[in-house]
This record gives structure tokens, C-alpha cells and sequence, in this order.
């Protein structure tokens, strides 16, 4: 048996001085060998390639308060930031559990098993496959008087943002898909070349608040886009450029929210949470755009009117300068609470 060393590999070659691409940033994918560089990229103020940074987590621990044997509901899975802080608090008691939530396929078991290693085990620590908006039945057929604590981060990961095969972005080419369940519905390409214009209009007035809606619905309406630079495309070239990487932005946004069915699903789980609430129980929503944010605001005010919320925010809570400053990404988010009569 030959005893040759392993051959020397190259590192992957790219344009220019630093990698650009997703896939040609391997030192971000491999934080165990190269902290240094996920640091450089943290300090900078961006999030290290394949991973999402919380946002809001000092705050959501202060606001839902966390105690020791709590049963916690986490509607949003994702990377797991928001869950690790809350487990470290409810898993130092017997009885504190996590039910986590997540309808992705390829992040969900990718952030179990992360937190498996951090040493939380399936006695305080469960995930399931399926959408938030039916909570409801989940905790019928798991725990009978509701949770203690309810969190919802909404709108997309970072992790699905970045990767360009998901096709969530401009910002690198990929297959116009959009989906947060790829195995489940059409994708964003397939939604946009069967949409009539009055209904993607709609869409992208209530999903992203465009004010070009009808003109830019008649210009990609019933037509295929089959990447995301297409689409991108596609949409400069139907408005002026000074507003062009603006209303992009917001046309990927609205198109994601249509293909998903978010607010259908949002609004969902709003109509049901007081009843997935113990008494007593605490829920916040981290939002990051106006359509989600008003659907929470709304809900919270009818909830505590109809008086089955004793106590709601009633300010909004922002990241502060600091947290704004280290994650760029952070300046969107709104924070909203409710307190179960």
C-alpha cells in the first residue's frame, strides 16, 4: 500500500482579488479553518457566506423573558440564532423544550444538526417540516394548553438569499425560483409567466408597495424568465434608471411573497395565536417590510381590544445604531410583542 503524500490542491482560482461568487468563497464556508476570515467579513459589517446573523436577539430575549422549563415555539427556524439564545435560557430546567418550525427541506436539517452539536438534544430540542400558519394543529397533536413563548422572524433567510441556485436574488445569476419549499408549488418563473397583469399588479402594490405597479406588471406579465438576471433585466429596462436597482428589489420581493403565499400564511397564523398561547404567554414578530409589519400591528390592537391580549407593544422596536452598523442587513427589521390575557 503506497504510503505517497495526498497531492497539493490549488486554491479555487477567481477574478480579481477576492472571491465574489458564492461558491468561490470557501473560506466563509469553512469557518473551523479559517476564523480570521469570517471575522474580517463580520467586522466589516456583512454575513460570512451560507450563514444568517439574528437580529433583534437581546431584545426578543428581554421582551418574551425566557425561563428556565419553558415550552417555546420558534415559527422560523432558519439558522437557528434566535433558537440557540432562547434554549440556552428554557433548557436548564427539566421540561424546557423548543419546537422549531420550517418549511425549507435544505436548511432545516443543515441548522438541527448544528444545535445538535452545540448540545442540544431531541429532549429539548424538535423540528418539524411544515409552514407556521398550521401551528395550530402542531401543537394540538404535541402539547395541550399552548405555549409559553411564540417567535416569529419572518421574510427569507440569508442562507436562501445568497445561494444562487434558490434564485432569491439579483444580486448573483441563477434559475428564477424562489421557493422556500422547492419540492412544493410553482416557482417564480413558472408563477410569472402563467400571472395575468391586473394580478401581479396587485401584487406588487400590497407585497412591496411599487408605485410603477400597472406599467410594470404590463411589461412582465404572462412572460418566462428563466434566471433571476433575466427578470432583473427585464425589469430595468421598464422604468427610469435612476429607480432601477430600487424597483428590482421590490419587484423580487413581492414576486417571493406571491410564490410562497407569505401573508396568506401569516395572516393565518395571526387569526390562531391566542389560541396557541398558554395564558400569560408571550409571542413576538421580527419584521422586515411594511406589508408584514402591518399585518402584526393590526392583529396585536384587534387581539387587545377583543381583550385577548393583556399587554402589546406599544412602540416598535428597532435594531440600534450599533447592531445597524455591524449587520447592514439588520436596518429593515421591526420588532412587535403581545402578551396573552
Amino acid at each position: 500500500m503506497s504510503d505517497s503524500p495526498t497531492p497539493h490542491r490549488r486554491r479555487p482560482r477567481y477574478r480579481g482579488k477576492n472571491p465574489r461568487a458564492f461558491h468561490e468563497k470557501y473560506k466563509e464556508h469553512d469557518p473551523g479553518r479559517f476564523p480570521e476570515t469570517v471575522q474580517k467579513v463580520l467586522d466589516s459589517g456583512k454575513t460570512p457566506a451560507g450563514t444568517h446573523r439574528p437580529i433583534l436577539v437581546a431584545e426578543i430575549l428581554e421582551v418574551l423573558a425566557p425561563q428556565p422549563g419553558e415550552f417555546v415555539v420558534d415559527c422560523t427556524f432558519g439558522y437557528g440564532g434566535h433558537a440557540e439564545a432562547i434554549l440556552r435560557r428554557i433548557a436548564t430546567k427539566a421540561g424546557g423544550h423548543l419546537l422549531a418550525l420550517d418549511t425549507d427541506p435544505l436548511e432545516g436539517p443543515r441548522t438541527l444538526e448544528r444545535l445538535r452539536g452545540a448540545g442540544f438534544g431531541p429532549d429539548v430540542l424538535t423540528w418539524e417540516r411544515r409552514n407556521f400558519a398550521g401551528l395550530a394543529g402542531v401543537l394540538a397533536a404535541r402539547r395541550s394548553g399552548g405555549a409559553d413563548m411564540i417567535l416569529a422572524d419572518l421574510g427569507i433567510s440569508w442562507m436562501q438569499l445568497d445561494v444562487p441556485a434558490r434564485g432569491f436574488s439579483m444580486k448573483n445569476d441563477g434559475p428564477l425560483d424562489m421557493r422556500m419549499n422547492p419540492g412544493r408549488g410553482p416557482t417564480a418563473a413558472e408563477w410569472l409567466s402563467k400571472a395575468r397583469p391586473e394580478t401581479l399588479a396587485r401584487a406588487l402594490a400590497e407585497n412591496a408597495d411599487e408605485p410603477r405597479a400597472e406599467a410594470i406588471a404590463a411589461a412582465l406579465a404572462g412572460k418566462f424568465f428563466p434566471t433571476t438576471r433575466a427578470l432583473a433585466e427585464a425589469v430595468s429596462n421598464a422604468v427610469p434608471a435612476p429607480v432601477r436597482e430600487e424597483t428590482v428589489r421590490r419587484v423580487f420581493q413581492a414576486v417571493r411573497i406571491a410564490v410562497n403565499e407569505e401573508f396568506g400564511a401569516l395572516d393565518m397564523l395571526l387569526r390562531t395565536l391566542p389560541g396557541c398561547l398558554a395564558p400569560g404567554g408571550r409571542a413576538a414578530f421580527l419584521t422586515f417590510h411594511s406589508g408584514e409589519d402591518r399585518r402584526v400591528k393590526a392583529a396585536f390592537k384587534e387581539g387587545r381590544r377583543a381583550g385577548v391580549y393583556a399587554e402589546i407593544a406599544e412602540e416598535v422596536i428597532r435594531p440600534g445604531v450599533l447592531e445597524r452598523r455591524d449587520n447592514l442587513r439588520a436596518s429593515s427589521a421591526k420588532l412587535r410583542w403581545a402578551r396573552r390575557a
